[in-house]
């Protein structure tokens, strides 16, 4: 897309530098802000070739002025740009999503302080630690400080002056042994504030330091023959190691390590870290992006990093990815491992924003179920090649035995769902004997020729309940004989009648997919139904037929009196079993008895 002539004199004008450029539309809006090694070369890039990505297309037909910073480095661009699209919120810059509060774990700044779960952060009335976006790291933590500890939990204020002038009286959870008795000065201040550093320490990863002190009490009251006061020491420490057990991870060699997992769909981006304090996880965050235009990977990580340590924290120094991201600083150590313990974290990360992806788009999908449909139909025509998004499907199926009662049936899915008022059945009139593939091309004439009649408009996709022979059928009768172009897909099973592969195009191809995939489940629901479907047509005829041919040979009975003892009794059985008196109620004395007659002769006078 050649620019404007102001855009051009800016972009020849640009220093081949690092810098941040700026576009603006019309209204002098910012709407991107992006940085650059070369300025010059970078900017330039936009205008000089196609873009395949609609909304890149669109951003570039909306630039109407360009700004730009010059700066010393890339660290300093990269810095630069992360600051300016949070001030600004471009529109066409990836765009940080509010995501669920993650809970975090609270010490109250109070005299006697409470440790607690929050989804509120308040650092005024308390230190906070987290937050904890995976399984029940706080649980766990909790309950092994209350294990550990009797802090009280009560939502009580309490001060000093009120303990001291016996103002307050102890609770149940004193007595449950829960609480330490703080309230009538049972157990002094001073102790409990020993009881929350340690759980402090806990907290922050530190629980092997606090097993060092502990093993040393524990060996000075052995020394001193206090054995009761060193038991309860050693099953705190024994407390703390089942803790460690169950948190730590398994090479203690590594200390303090952040750890990013990463995963996208077509829409948003999740970007989560895992931190590792003295080799146990202490804390873990997950972002959501929404995706703007075709941004490198690396550059939409290195946003992610930036936003958690921006909320988390100072960084660790040694840092985990699945790859290495646009990242500048020298003091930071990227690695991308391939096997050990370290290529064990980062699958541990992966796993964790995977399931993140996972449940917030089973949370979309539950207050938008067309969301989900659209969704997997955007799936199914990228697997496929479709030219469009197959929103309306036709599915056929003949079915016959030996020949005799063929009919076929076509079953339509618009947007994923069955639209049933349109399914359509056909008894087969032009071809003789167990035919399939002529079938098949007499019914598909039949069915797009009453749509174009109708002007009903036509299908994105038809799929045959069957392999290469089946496409080829309905090829004839759509192109050679309608010529029509609606793209033809193929269901094949395997011997054990298990559909196997996707079969599109012509010369057909495989598509390949697991059978856990949302686009195979949707494609085998749609088979079965159209199998259910002709199947069921097939012995509607069939057992219309039987009736209808044993009552041809009972004289006196027309097509009427067929049609009504059809109606009443659904088969030859049936009726043979019925009494004299049910079938006269259904059509006269008269005829009622010469029909029970016929099927039982010997009772006949």
């Amino acid at each position: 897309m050649r620019p404007n002539p102001h855009i051009e004199g800016i972009i020849k004008n640009l220093p081949e530098s690092p810098g941040v450029y700026q576009y603006l539309n019309s209204d002098g809006i910012i709407i991107y802000v992006g940085k650059a090694k070369n300025l010059k070369r970078r900017v330039s890039s936009y205008f000089n070739k196609e873009h395949d990505n609609y909304k890149t297309k669109l951003l570039v037909g909306n630039i109407s002025d360009i700004k730009y910073i010059v700066v010393q480095s890339e660290q300093d661009a990269f810095l630069l740009e992360n600051n300016l699209i949070k001030q600004h919120q471009p529109h066409y810059n990836i765009l940080l999503k509010d995501g669920k509060s993650y809970p975090s774990i609270c010490i109250t700044k109070e005299p006697y302080p409470r440790i607690l779960k929050t989804r509120l952060i308040n650092k005024q009335t308390g230190e906070y630690y987290g937050p904890y976006s995976f399984g029940n790291t706080v649980d766990l933590v909790l309950e092994t400080i209350h294990d550990l500890y009797p802090l009280r939990t009560c939502h009580q204020h309490i001060t000093e002056e009120q303990v001291q002038n016996g103002k307050l009286k102890v609770c149940l959870k004193y007595h449950l042994k829960k609480c330490c008795g703080i309230c009538e000065n049972i157990t002094s201040r001073e102790k409990y504030l020993e009881y929350v550093d340690e759980a402090r320490k806990i907290i922050k990863g530190d629980a092997s330091e606090l097993q060092g002190e502990l093993l040393k009490q524990m060996r000075a009251l052995s020394a001193e023959l206090k054995f009761e006061e060193a038991q309860k020491i050693k099953e705190k420490y024994q407390l703390i190691e089942k803790f460690k057990s169950r948190t730590v991870i398994s090479n203690t060699s590594m200390r303090d390590v952040d750890v990013f997992g990463y995963d996208e769909n077509e829409q948003n981006v999740y970007i989560s870290m895992l931190r590792l304090h003295n080799g146990s996880i202490i804390q873990g965050q997950t972002v959501e992006y929404k995706k703007q235009i075709d941004e490198p990977q690396e550059d939409i990580l290195a946003h992610g990093i930036m936003e958690i340590w921006q909320q988390l924290g100072q960084p660790n120094k040694e840092v985990i990815v699945p790859f290495i991201p646009h990242f500048f600083d020298d003091n930071i150590r990227f690695s991308s491992p391939q096997s050990g313990s370290r290529n064990e974290l980062l699958k541990l990360a992966m796993q964790n924003v995977r399931q993140y992806k996972n449940d917030r788009i089973k949370q979309a999908d539950k207050l938008n179920p067309e969301q989900r449909s659209i969704r997997i139909l955007t799936r199914l025509q990228q697997m496929a090649g479709l030219p469009e998004l197959p929103l309306w499907i036709d599915c056929f199926d003949n079915s016959n035995l030996q020949g005799k009662d063929a009919v076929a049936g076509c079953v339509v899915f618009k947007k994923g769902q069955k639209s049933k008022d349109d399914y359509r059945k056909f008894i087969i009139k032009t071809v003789v004997g167990a035919d399939d593939y002529a079938s098949m091309r007499e019914v598909v004439f039949r069915r797009y020729s009453r749509l174009i009649e109708e002007g009903s408009g036509l299908p994105n996709l038809i799929i045959a309940d069957g392999g290469i022979g089946q496409m080829n059928a309905i090829r004839e009768a759509v192109e050679e004989g309608l010529g029509l172009h609606i793209p033809i897909a193929g269901l094949v099973k395997d011997d054990h009648h298990r559909t196997t592969t996707l079969l599109v195009g012509f010369p057909p191809k495989e598509v390949g997919m697991k059978v856990t995939d949302e686009v195979f489940l949707l494609l085998t629901r749609i088979q079965g139904e159209v199998h259910r479907y002709a199947i069921s047509f097939h012995k509607q005829r069939r057992s219309k037929r039987r009736v209808e041919s044993e009552l041809d040979e009972i004289s006196g009975i027309g097509e009427k009196t067929k049609k009504e003892l059809l109606n009443a009794f659904h088969s030859v059985k049936r009726l043979k079993e019925a009494s004299e008196e049910d079938i006269c109620q259904i059509i006269g004395n008269k005829r009622g008895s010469t029909i029970y007659n016929y099927f039982h002769p010997q009772l006949s006078p």
